[in-house]
């Protein structure tokens, strides 16, 4: 004998939705897809290439330069941290260049 199914088993079997294949939704999502975007025929080449040197122009407008003040600022801060890495890395192979004398007088004697 079949028991029935319980108050609770019918109720979740009535909440949860029958879910359609994931192919299905795909294909759907794709048609629907097609249907709002109908394909354009794209501009002829002469006329893209207009719009791209067009956009070229308008994103060059938007720079801003720096001023010529700031520009040297800036250079002599590049120039001081490259010497002050310049002496570091002269510091250390100098030390490390002392201790390896060292290890190998040490080694020959």
């Amino acid at each position: 004998m079949a028991k029935d199914k319980t108050s609770k088993e019918k109720a979740s079997e009535e909440k949860a939705p029958k879910e359609k294949p994931a192919k299905e939704k795909a294909a759907k999502a794709v048609k629907a897809a097609k249907e709002k975007n109908p394909k354009k025929k794209k501009p002829n080449i002469f006329k893209r290439i207009g719009n791209y040197f067009r956009d070229i122009i308008s994103e060059i407008k938007k720079i801003v330069w720096p001023t010529p003040k700031s520009t040297f600022k800036n250079t002599g801060i590049v120039l001081i941290a490259m010497v002050v890495v310049g002496l570091v890395i002269f510091g250390l192979d100098s030390g490390l260049h002392y201790l390896f004398g060292l290890v190998m007088n040490l080694a020959g004697n």
